[in-house]
């Protein structure tokens, strides 16, 4: 079933039914889950937000056109509606973002005018609870210009199998070399969260973040990721992977490494935050 929608929902007022919900939910691999694609047609872009996001991922600014990663923005509410949803069988709170993959076949103009689609497309068995997949896709005209899949985990306990084992290599690769050294600021998580509209609690102030076991406030996932894709670079069509491996506490200081098409964020003891790649597309 579509599900055409008029306007953006509201973020705030979808974390704050899911998280009234999170207490009900009982999260299992072969749950039931709501099969509707919501659809946003005519999403346009705030420029001001735009600007906004790219100051703060370090994209450049001023270009018409959108940063690889910022459709996720302009989808996440779809996102966040669906679960929200009483029907969506993983609670919200304490969800976990671990992967995205990113496929964009074109450029993308930031005054342009988009049809945002999203879906969960599956329930997926993880060796330390469910993830829910996720398909995003971002539509000009007919064409499909933009699309993602991200995988959400809800922790519980699970029999210790993970159905996605064997997608993962045996053995993990040896650290990239540093490119640089970055000193995260303390606000990153609010000026991001003004910019994408992604306010969770947990990426805005230490007290906050405290209530759900970290000792700081933490950065979106999502930045970092951004943050990387900024320094790296992408060719207008290009598909992207990125695995989020720990949280980055606010403030503090990280490594960006990268070579060839590989990047990575480390943090001290080669702690790895963020690790992936970049793949261009040829015709």
């Amino acid at each position: 079933m579509t599900t055409v929608l008029t306007g953006a929902p509201s973020l705030p007022a979808l974390l704050a039914r899911g998280a009234v919900l999170s207490a009900f939910k009982r999260p299992r691999p072969d749950a039931d889950f709501p099969r509707t694609r919501l659809v946003l047609p005519g999403a346009g872009v705030d420029l001001a937000r735009l600007a906004a996001y790219e100051r703060v991922c370090g994209f450049a600014t001023g270009a018409d056109a959108l940063p690889l990663t910022y459709p996720h923005v302009l989808g996440f509410p779809l996102t966040m509606r669906l679960m929200s949803e009483r029907a969506f069988p993983l609670p919200l709170l304490g969800l976990v973002h671990t992967s995205i993959e990113v496929t964009r076949h074109t450029a993308m103009p930031a005054t342009g005018a988009y049809e945002i689609g999203v879906h969960v497309d599956r329930l997926a068995e993880h060796r330390r609870g469910t993830e829910a997949v996720v398909v995003t896709e971002v539509r000009s005209g007919e064409d499909v210009v933009w699309e993602s899949t991200s995988r959400y985990l809800a922790r519980h306990r699970t029999n210790g199998t993970d159905a996605g084992a064997q997608d993962r290599p045996a053995e993990e690769p040896k650290p990239l070399p540093a490119v640089a050294e970055w000193r995260i600021a303390g606000d990153v998580g609010r000026r991001y969260g003004a910019a994408s509209g992604d306010r969770n609690p947990i990426h805005l102030h230490a007290l906050t973040a405290r209530l759900f076991g970290f000792p700081r406030a933490i950065a979106h996932g999502m930045w970092t990721v951004a943050r990387c894709l900024a320094a790296h670079g992408t060719p207008d069509a290009v598909r992207v992977r990125a695995d989020f491996r720990a949280p980055v506490l606010l403030p503090g200081t990280v490594t960006y490494a990268a070579e060839g098409g590989r990047f990575e964020l480390r943090g001290g003891n080669d702690r790895v935050h963020l690790a992936g790649e970049v793949y261009p597309l040829t015709s």
